[in-house]
């Protein structure tokens, strides 16, 4: 499920992204890995376990963005005689590079997970491996989990099959080529099963109460030396009050909003999560990813901030009906969107083994069991739970080695997901701090979507414009009024952990 996606352009010199690489050095975010650990990939990557199958006579494609080389999944669609679909989604089998209880293992269990700043990024694996030899690279023979899904006509799942294989991706596709060739009637038939399979799925996620969020995109652009117009969202007056210490620079915050072909791309995507997870629950061993319903508090804040964006939410209309509602190209609808991200936040990863199976076994975003297994170059747990996956359909117990981990995975993902929250929360700080830094001083229209319970003068605000979600505190003593409209003031804008601070008018 998506978190916050943001993006910065502009020289690395730049104070921007200075303040970007102070969050990784105060975060301890590793800049390199271990000689050992090089090493060892490197070995790996020369002399990997290879399947006995042979599928590269498959025509598989990946849908990426146009810069990705870490490719984790390939796919090939095809009709079936029935009237119904096969979907053919090939996972890059990192176990085939990674040797368990060696020094790439132990480097891959203390990173945990990718970590994404908007600058760049912080590879799970090394990039010998994650954007080379495990990569499913076009033209490249590589080893990979090979699911095959049958579909009826309505996209419902009635035969789920996975082992390993060698695989052979023709093509690197991306989204934007993708849409316009669908768009346009050009695309051949596996593409415009992408639409077909995508939209019979879309289709099935509401009738089952389930929630894609089409997260836009947040790119925070350089305008330049301060001189030129902007765009009103960012570019500043050059306030010598301002936390920018004589930087000129001024950003503005625009949002890419999500194309269809990436919606029907991650229905693939959550058609084999949700098959690996059925696969998990049936054969009594499994690592899940499980959501509980989002607490009335976590909703009822969602309902200021969409009051604070002017977006019309009546009582009787779910939060699931809403967000279906909403057109991430509207920069009010796409803002909210980034703040429907925090109802994920409660996720976590369960065990269970022998049968015995967890009181919480959904997800309620999907609101189905689900489990991550398709990207295992860039989450720790999707190597184990392909495993598992692998080992359900040859009806053998998992290796040993998956086993022996499986009580310390929902600690370390955990782990690592509070510190990919601590990289999302320190970057959007940053972001907008370097929106207003030359504002400090001006008057604001926005709306109060939290107050701290304990100490009710301090909470959080939403600004109208920009779309800022920031720190509030009246210095007088008085209680903020949840939930209600307010004039607020910038009192600071600073590009480090001082961050954004708002004050009542």
């Amino acid at each position: 499920m998506p978190r916050r996606r943001i993006r910065v352009t502009g020289a690395p010199e730049a104070p921007l992204r200075a303040a970007l690489t102070a969050l990784r050095t105060e975060l301890g975010v590793p800049d390199s890995f271990p000689p050992a650990v090089l090493a060892e990939a490197d070995r790996a990557a020369k002399a990997p376990v290879l399947p006995p199958l042979d599928a590269t006579d498959i025509p598989f494609f990946t849908i990426d963005p146009p810069t990705s080389t870490d490719l984790d999944q390939a796919m090939h669609l095809s009709r079936r005689p029935d009237g119904g679909f096969r979907v053919r989604y090939a996972i890059a089998d990192v176990a085939a590079f990674v040797e368990p209880g060696g020094a790439l293992d132990a480097e891959t269990h203390r990173r945990v997970t990718t970590l994404y700043f908007p600058d760049e990024k912080t590879p799970l694996h090394p990039p010998v491996l994650s954007e080379n030899a495990a990569s499913l690279l076009p033209d490249r023979t590589r080893p990979a989990a090979l699911w095959t899904i049958d579909l009826d006509a309505d996209g419902r799942t009635v035969a789920v099959d996975v082992h390993r294989a060698l695989v052979r991706s023709r093509a690197k596709l991306d989204y934007e080529g993708v849409q316009r060739q669908l768009d346009a009637g050009t695309a051949e038939e596996p593409l415009t099963l992408l639409k077909d399979i995508g939209e019979a799925r879309e289709r099935l996620e509401a009738e089952r109460g389930g929630i894609s969020l089409n997260v836009p995109e947040q790119e925070i652009v350089e305008d330049g030396d301060g001189d030129g117009d902007g765009d009103g969202e960012g570019a500043g007056g050059g306030d010598e009050d301002g936390a920018g210490g004589g930087d000129a620079r001024t950003y503005s915050l625009t949002y890419r909003a999500p194309l269809a072909a990436e919606g029907w791309n991650a229905q693939i995507s959550l058609l084999t999560g949700m098959a690996a997870a059925e696969l998990m629950l049936t054969h009594g061993t499994g690592v899940l990813r499980t959501l509980p319903a989002a607490p009335d508090g976590a909703v009822g804040r969602l309902r200021r901030t969409a009051q604070a964006l002017h977006i019309d939410w009546p009582h009787h209309v779910s939060y699931a009906a809403l967000i279906r509602s909403l057109d991430p190209r509207r920069p009010h609808h796409a803002a909210f969107l980034q703040e429907c991200t925090t109802l994920l936040r409660g996720a976590g990863y369960t065990i269970f083994r022998d049968g015995n199976l967890p009181p919480l076994t959904t997800h309620a975003a999907v609101a189905a069991p689900y489990a991550h297994c398709t990207a295992p170059l860039r989450r720790l747990v999707d190597r184990y739970a392909s495993e598992i996956c692998l080992a359900a359909v040859a009806e053998q117990s998992p290796p040993d080695w998956v086993l022996a981990a499986l009580d310390t995975l929902p600690k370390e993902m955990a782990e690592g997901g509070r510190r990919a929250g601590a990289v999302e929360r320190g970057c959007v700080d940053i972001v907008e701090a370097a929106l207003l830094k030359d504002r400090v001083g001006e008057v604001f229209e926005g709306c109060v979507v939290d107050v701290e319970e304990r100490k009710p003068t301090v909470g959080t605000v939403q600004l109208d414009s920009p779309a800022v979600v920031a720190r509030i505190e009246d210095g007088d003593g008085v209680p903020l009024p949840l939930g209600e409209r307010l004039r607020v003031r910038l009192t600071r804008a600073e590009l480090g952990a001082a961050g954004v601070r708002f004050a009542p008018v």
